[in-house]
């Protein structure tokens, strides 16, 4: 076993096109570290619908140049068997360890296999990769980007000619054309022959941003932004710019792209103390609101002032204010959102007399609602510009948030009176979640388990009226692995994240609200119920 393990990983380190990664399994291998070299030649980093994920590191169970190169080639030759002999591939990249190096990569790999390969000119927001597909009418799209991951990760996100991330079969025929990659040497990699995209397609991507506005509405809204260390700083800049609202106020501590995110210990809005700077700012300058953006910019956050003090919005609550939003302005179309987002969008839209959607969880899914005006999801990921963009937006997302915050701003109202009165319009839905981040992945599938073999009869002395194992699939949606209760004035679902080793319980509970005067109540009702569901819910899980 021993021997067959230095084996595999000398074979690997054979091949392996970069110097840093070389040097990193060459030490492994003479200190004969079997733990670690075991655990990065346990298998290989699998291909799904989120396209590849993890680690940085030597070997095929980490993120590295190999990796990146095999999953290009199978790519490339999924696209040829499509009948995309001479198809463009667009590529974008955040600035993350490694980015340019892995789109440098599939660039070349593209080029080797007889497509065409353009790349974005420098480290971009994902939604602009996401419009460039369309608006080059490409075959395909890839993103090197780990998101709001931990800075030793990264990934790799893979879009079809659609404009949307790919969705199964096509990840399973992928993965099959990588695996069948006997060796590197079989991938020819030219050293050029592809294209360097200049700023026109990110200016025509700005041009569309204004459209999301209201031609006369104003734009009055002052506001705090943070980067979180990514790339959205230059773009939502100049978008703000271009729309005509104050400048905002920049947490310049995150304000510039940084592969080592060092302010925070994970580079997301809604991890605690991501947003503590930002908040800081805001004493400071007193604005109307505060906006974050995830580092790739794809997602978006609000932080309000509330009493004396900030705090975010759940990603729910921008989600039900931004369909508001768009109602109150007549616009047509579906509205549509993940299960695990909250019910509040459905009876907005039903209000409304607008088609309404629910899909599995992930942008990939919602993109292909047909007629899609509207898609959002509670882990702060909005799209409010179908057309341009088939994919979560954070900078498109934070222009229409702040055109709101202005709008009610005129009115002498803000962001948290126009919650209140959906809450007394369509009953206060308040949303919560039990996230479980474990070393061990087992963990996750025992409580799977456990929830399947002995599901739980009530939560918080609420009946479960309906229990579905959603791996059957159901009428609208296809098999995922997750669990769905119903209860009276509640719901509950539990899935394994797709993206990060988590075990995820979205909780929700719908108060009815008589009047403005019963909120307090309501709220404090809400908050009880969603605490003792949680701790509920955790008994039964085991976790």
């Amino acid at each position: 076993m021993h021997d067959d393990l230095i084996a595999r990983a000398k074979t690997w380190l054979a091949e392996d096109p970069d110097a840093e990664t070389r040097d990193e399994l060459a030490k492994l291998i003479e200190a004969g570290d079997v733990t670690e070299l075991s655990d990065r030649f346990s298998g290989t980093l699998q291909f799904g619908t989120a396209g590849l994920r993890g680690e940085l590191g030597a070997g095929p169970m980490r993120m590295n140049r190999s990796v990146v190169i095999r999953a290009a080639a199978g790519l490339a030759a999924y696209l040829k068997k499509q009948g995309h002999d001479n198809g463009l591939v667009v590529i974008g990249y955040d600035a993350r360890h490694k980015s340019e190096d892995f789109a440098r990569d599939t660039a070349a790999v593209m080029t080797g296999a007889g497509l065409r390969a353009a790349v974005l000119p420098r480290p971009l927001p994902t939604p602009v990769l996401a419009y460039a597909i369309r608006h080059l009418g490409a075959a395909a799209g890839v993103e090197v980007t780990a998101s709001h991951n931990p800075p030793r990760d990264n990934g790799y996100k893979v879009y079809l000619g659609d404009g949307s991330q790919i969705v199964p079969p096509a990840d399973t025929d992928i993965a099959a054309e990588i695996d069948a990659i006997a060796s590197l040497d079989d991938v020819p990699r030219p050293t050029d022959g592809w294209d360097t995209l200049d700023d026109s397609v990110l200016d025509a991507y700005l041009a569309r941003t204004d459209a999301v506005l209201s031609p006369d509405s104003p734009r009055t809204a002052r506001t705090v932004y943070t980067a979180m260390h990514g790339v959205g700083k230059d773009v939502l800049l100049a978008a703000f710019a271009r729309a005509g609202f104050p400048a905002p106020e920049l947490v310049t501590e995150q304000a510039d792209p940084d592969p080592d995110f060092p302010t925070v210990a994970f580079p997301n809005p809604e991890e605690p103390g991501a947003m503590d700077l930002a908040f800081a700012k805001a004493r400071e300058t007193d604005p109307d609101l505060i906006i974050a953006n995830d580092p790739d910019a794809d997602r978006c956050a609000a932080a309000v002032k509330d009493g004396e003090d900030w705090r975010m919005l759940r990603g729910d609550e921008v989600g039900a204010l931004l369909a508001a939003h768009l109602v109150n302005r007549g616009a047509h179309g579906t509205f549509a959102e993940s299960i695990v987002s909250s019910s509040l969008l459905g009876r907005i839209a039903e209000k409304a007399n607008l088609p309404y959607e629910e899909t599995l969880t992930g942008f990939k899914w919602i993109a292909r609602v047909e007629n899609l005006r509207y898609g959002y999801e509670e882990a702060l990921g909005y799209c409010v510009d179908p057309e341009g963009v088939r994919d979560k937006d954070g900078i498109t997302a934070a222009l229409l948030i702040t055109e709101l915050a202005s709008t009610l701003k005129a009115e002498g109202r803000t962001l948290l009176d126009l919650l209140d009165d959906l809450a007394v319009e369509h009953g206060l839905h308040a949303t919560d979640q039990l996230s479980v981040r474990v070393q061990d992945l087992s963990v996750i599938a025992n409580a799977m388990r456990r929830l399947r073999e002995q599901p739980p009869t009530q939560l918080a002395g609420l009946a479960i009226t309906r229990a579905e194992d959603l791996t059957q699939g159901t009428e609208t949606l296809p098999p995922t692995d997750g669990l769905r209760y119903t209860l009276d004035g509640a719901r509950v679902i539990v899935r394994p994240s797709g993206t990060e080793p988590k075990l995820k319980c979205y909780l929700e509970v719908v108060v009815p609200v008589a009047a403005h005067a019963d909120l307090p109540a309501a709220r404090t009702k809400a908050t009880a119920l969603l605490a003792t569901i949680k701790q509920d819910l955790s008994t039964a899980a085991g976790i």
